[in-house]
């Protein structure tokens, strides 16, 4: 081992300026630090360890330095591929490996991801499970790679191309950046081809390919090690030592050296895409490195020119010319280049040259007018707010170090980024405009629907898309459950034991403080002063429930349209009050509450809630701003109907209440019923169904109880109680039969399944302990039977889960997954299977998995502060007692095998069930009615996408 180097990290963050004409003041945040140590073994391994003890947890990041820029071209999606096999097994963690482990020690899940430049594995555990973690990462990165065989691999090249059909090739859009790309940086560059590869590649993988790579990239000295959390620093050095420290070095890794892209003619591109409702344009220009010196004037830029009402491209697309709702203008920085992209989905029908014209009007705009002392202030106050974001969890901290380290070659530099941040001049903004983005050439991509060219760029091109065709067959067989056989690696100790338990943690359960108000108001808070933020939301129960059937989506506009300015406010001048602030607030409707909600920075707290109070008292009801509200709302209904997953949603709802039920609709409502609402429908709604005696407000974060009730007090003396009745819905029964729905959508690369009926409302008896014996059946992940079955086994799905979804109105049992179009038939029948046999099979090893994660997942359930929010939630609505995770434990640790099967013949219903799927009914329709629930039904018989 080196000799270790320990540092302090010190964030100074961001400071807020404020100018005026006559001088300038500013106003400092209190020095932030986190302190962290680093140090390297011998054999290259970089190791960051940071100590934190909020919560009795600790998150552990292993952090590859190689992505899809080390691969060669040809064998394309092998860092991606990796990804997933590190997961399955390594020689003594065993098959099913980390996930299994995972399961029994109650962590978040084992999880990764893959970019360009990195591939990282990550877990938040409870703190006694520490050193299994440590072990565990240690096996997958020098005891692997003989665990891989042919099965293996191909089982897993089909759960990958699952992934990519998913994220890809079965949703709008999907192709977008794959057309850029490779359009944007030349042939043979490292980012001309996508993370996630091509289908041919990852068919054409052999197991010798694989292994190459593998002794290539993964070797500790390209590896960082970064551990966060309630850690004893001392022992957590020396398991690192233990467990890693005889894993061999590999051949240097050469460093990638930048590859800027010239780009010497702007390119013109379009494509008819069969899941695209409405026609998009994207605009990619070369850009810069991760923590280039201009990435950060670029930051500025991209985001004072598109976001919100003083947005140079927002004035012209959105408010003047009424061309789209929504602007996006972004940089993709990566670790040797970068790309600019500002990307415009328009309204229905909208010729795209018109929105290239628009475009440029901004442009000019901005050339003429730059930006203000203000507006540069306002844009550093919300990254401030951001900065802090990304380090409310153990393991936010622990990538960002990870981050740093890599690409900056220091954590440290987290102190110079923010410096370089806080640097940045209304020159600069200007100077980078210039350089990259003014009279520059780029690549246009026009992606419209099917049959509707006459909307694309003019001088376009057809784009070259590979689009998989729907083969019945295709995919090759594999045996999952071919065990490997290898000769172990040798080790100086005996690693198939597995490590113990340390001391088990307490159950730290925040402090809940609770006041209600005079208005009727009740309030429940948290204190918690980890980061210097506060996030609250106010709930005011009704929501769709209070609406007419015939007219939905009165109570989604209402909710919009009431943070767009107030009486005193024009919308502009509101939002920029609210950015000013580094705060962020919104509001939305649910089919049982209106929600404003939001976070700010803890000194900011009164004046956002006195912003809050104009918000929720005071509404501007703006006619310029509904209108384009509701044409934003038809733009986005419209959008999701061209979704596979939305579909199953909203097809699944109607299947489930029946026309009259209320609960069948979206709260967005449809085209026809938001093209019919007024103004006069949202005023009144706000003026016959908001009333504090139907109001909760939850707050968490660093601010006392005194201090919230302070800052509500207008809110409470100026809002005029009323009586409200929350309407009391029939809910649905069971089905009598299983029943199999058809939605058609041509073409489809994956079916959507979407089964279930109706459950338990969240207030019942039995909801969690029915919501514990889900967690084998699906609620578990990979400790889950459908998960193992049809993706570890079959690889049939990227992903299926099951669960019980209620609230205090209603209740779901869902199963949901994308899975292959020609397995559509099989997985569906698997499923069934399964179900049937799952109160038969259940045995007392998998009450054990079950236990052994739920008690022990407790020490981390209220990390952050979204999930303490999430806690206040679930007492106010639910009637349960400060301490409801103890009881539940208390539940789970009495239940019996006879409980669960008791619970599974109560509550799972396989022959009870609606079936739906959402896919290529040409293909895959008629082979469902094996399932021997009759002929199925098909939904739409006016194909939708064509």
């Amino acid at each position: 081992m080196k000799p270790i180097k320990s540092l302090l990290l010190s964030l100074f963050v961001l400071v807020a300026f404020y100018g005026c004409k006559q001088n300038e003041t500013k106003e400092t945040t209190p020095e932030f630090k986190v302190d962290f140590e680093k140090f390297t073994l011998d054999n290259g391994l970089q190791v960051i360890l940071h100590v934190d003890r909020s919560d009795p947890v600790a998150a552990v990041a292993l952090t590859a330095h190689v992505g899809s820029a080390r691969e060669k071209e040809n064998r394309t999606g092998f860092a991606h591929l990796f990804e997933h096999l590190l997961f399955l097994e390594s020689e003594n963690l065993g098959k099913g490996g980390l996930d299994q482990m995972s399961a029994r020690i109650g962590g978040s899940g084992a999880n990764g991801s893959t970019n360009r430049d990195r591939t990282n594995y990550f877990q938040t555990v409870p703190k006694d499970a520490l050193e299994k973690m440590i072990w565990a990462e240690a096996d997958k990165l020098g005891f692997f790679i003989n665990t891989v065989t042919d099965p293996v691999l191909a089982k897993e090249k089909q759960v990958v191309k699952n992934e990519k059909r998913q994220s890809v090739d079965n949703r709008p859009y999907g192709h977008t950046f794959s057309v850029i790309n490779s359009n944007l940086y030349p042939e043979g560059h490292p980012y001309s081809w996508e993370v996630i590869g091509s289908l041919e590649d990852l068919q054409n993988a052999t197991l010798a390919d694989v292994k190459e790579f593998y002794r290539r990239w993964y070797t500790p000295n390209n590896t960082t090690l970064t551990i966060a959390g309630d850690i004893d620093v001392e022992q957590t050095k020396a398991w690192v030592k233990k467990y890693f420290d005889e894993i061999p070095r590999g051949e240097d890794i050469p460093k990638m050296e930048k590859q800027p892209i010239n780009l010497k003619n702007s390119k013109r591109l379009y494509y008819e895409d069969n899941f695209a409702r409405l026609p998009s344009l994207t605009l990619t220009w070369p850009g810069v490195p991760e923590y280039d010196k201009d990435s950060y004037a670029l930051s500025v830029l991209t985001d004072y020119l598109s976001n919100g009402k003083k947005a140079p491209l927002n004035k012209v697309l959105i408010d003047d010319q009424k061309l789209t709702d929504d602007v996006s203008f972004y940089q993709y920085n990566s670790e040797i280049a970068g790309q600019i992209m500002l990307n415009v989905t328009a309204f229905d029908q909208v010729d795209l040259n018109s929105v290239a014209k628009a475009m440029q009007e901004g442009f000019k705009d901005f050339e003429l007018n730059g930006i203000s002392d203000a507006d540069l202030n306002r844009i550093k106050a919300g990254q401030e707010t951001e900065f802090y974001q990304g380090l409310s969890s153990v393991l936010g901290k622990g990538f960002q170090l990870a981050q740093y380290e890599i690409f900056a070659g220091d954590p440290g530099f987290i102190n110079q980024d923010v410096k370089n941040i806080l640097a940045v001049t209304k020159e600069d903004v200007m100077r980078v405009y210039n350089t990259y983005i003014k009279d520059k050439n780029y690549i246009a991509t026009s992606f419209v629907p099917k049959g509707q060219k006459n909307l694309i760029l003019d001088n376009s091109q057809l784009a070259n898309v590979v689009e998989e065709k729907i083969i019945e067959g295709a995919e090759e067989t594999f045996d999952a459950s071919i065990a490997a056989t290898y000769e172990k690696t040798p080790s100086s100790f005996d690693r198939s034991v597995e490590p113990p338990y340390g001391e088990s943690p307490e159950l730290n359960i925040p402090t809940v403080w609770k006041k209600e108000l005079t208005s009727g108001i009740k309030v429940f808070g948290i204190e918690n002063n980890e980061v210097p933020l506060v996030e609250f939301e106010i709930q005011i129960e009704g929501g769709l429930m209070l609406e007419d059937i015939n007219k939905t989506g009165v109570s989604n506009l209402m909710a919009s349209l009431i943070t767009k300015g107030t009486k005193n406010k024009t919308p502009e001048a509101l939002e920029n009050a609210i950015e000013s602030l580094g705060a962020n607030i919104y509001a939305y409707a649910t089919s049982e509450n209106i929600v404003i909600a939001g976070y700010t920075l803890s000194k900011h707290f009164d004046a956002t809630m006195d912003l809050v109070t104009e918000i929720l008292l005071e509404p501007r009801w703006d006619e310029t701003e509904f209108e384009l509200l509701k044409q934003s709302t038809i733009s986005n209904i419209q959008r999701q109907q061209a979704i596979p997953n939305s579909i199953a949603y909203s097809q699944f709802a109607k299947l489930l209440y029946g026309e009259d039920n209320i609960l069948a609709y979206n709260s967005s409502g449809t085209e026809n019923s938001v093209k019919s609402i007024s103004i006069s429908d949202l005023e009144n709604y706000y003026n016959t169904n908001l009333t504090p005696k139907l109001t909760k407000i939850h707050v968490v974060g660093a601010i006392s109880e005194a201090n919230v009730v302070k800052a509500l007090n207008k809110i409470d003396s100026t809002w005029e109680p009323k009586d409200v009745a929350i309407p009391e819905l029939a809910m649905p029964l069971y089905p009598e039969k299983s029943t199999v729905y058809f939605y058609d959508v041509p073409g489809a690369k994956q079916s959507v399944i979407r089964f279930g009926y109706p459950a338990l409302k969240a207030t019942h008896k039995d909801y969690y302990p029915a919501s514990v014996m889900n967690y084998r059946l699906g609620g578990g992940s990979f400790a889950s039977q459908l998960t193992q079955e049809l993706r570890e086994s079959k690889g049939y799905t990227y992903g299926i889960r099951s669960r019980f979804d209620g609230s205090a109105n209603k209740g779901e049992f869902v199963i949901s997954s994308g899975v292959r179009s020609n397995v559509t038939y099989e997985s569906a029948a698997l499923v069934k299977e399964i179900l049937e046999n799952y109160g038969v099979n259940y045995n007392e090893e998998d009450l054990e998995v079950t236990k052994g994660f739920t008690i022990k997942s407790t020490a981390r359930a209220f990390e952050t502060l979204s999930a303490k929010l999430d806690m206040l939630s679930n007492i106010s609505n639910y009637g349960l007692s400060d301490d409801y995770a103890k009881q539940r434990e208390a539940i789970v640790k009495n239940m019996t095998v006879e409980d669960v099967k008791a619970l599974i013949e109560k509550y799972i219903k396989p022959n009870k069930m609606i079936y739906l799927v959402v896919g290529d009914a040409t293909t895959q329709l008629d082979k469902l009615e094996a399932l021997g629930f009759g002929k199925p039904v098909l939904l739409n018989s006016k194909v939708l996408l064509k």
